[in-house]
């Protein structure tokens, strides 16, 4: 498109550039690394497969994938949001439960589940905390600790 021409939103192409400009300088990276991280826990939960209506989502790989990314991102976070870090860990041991829940909870105590990436046994990265139920708040939502956007 050249500059001259206009996109349906009625904004020429130097005026879009303009825009994502001026939106470019006002994000911040720890709003970006905040999202990122609400959003791998909140799409992680969904492929727990426990939620109602979520049960064909489950997808045990894709819940390890989003521990796993969270937790890595949680060093940065820490850093750059200090005040949110204590409910994204809540919101983090929430999908680690769930997780062990949804590959197995049936596992005899002294043989923890294995995730499919081979990695350690699930159990040992879920704190022992009390099941929760599908449908049901988990523990940091029913203290009111766990952070939700726009809530």
């Amino acid at each position: 498109m050249a500059t001259d021409e206009v996109d349906p939103q009625g904004m020429s192409e130097e005026q879009l550039r303009a825009a994502y400009e001026a939106e470019i300088k006002r994000i911040r990276v720890e709003h970006v690394v905040l999202e990122t991280v609400v959003t791998l826990i909140n799409l992680g939960m969904r492929r727990t497969g426990l939620m109602p209506g979520t049960e064909e989502e489950h997808d045990p790989s894709q819940v390890q994938a989003a521990v796993d990314s969270v937790r890595a991102l949680m060093p940065t976070l820490e850093r750059v949001a200090p005040e949110q870090a204590g409910p994204i860990r809540d919101a983090l041991s929430q999908l680690q439960l769930a997780f062990v829940q949804s590959s197995g909870a049936g596992a005899p105590a002294g043989a923890p589940a294995q995730q499919d990436g081979g990695g350690a046994p699930a159990a040992q990265q879920a704190p022992v905390q009390e099941p929760v139920k599908p449908g049901e708040p988990g523990p940091a939502q029913r203290s009111g600790r766990l952070w939700v956007p726009g809530q």
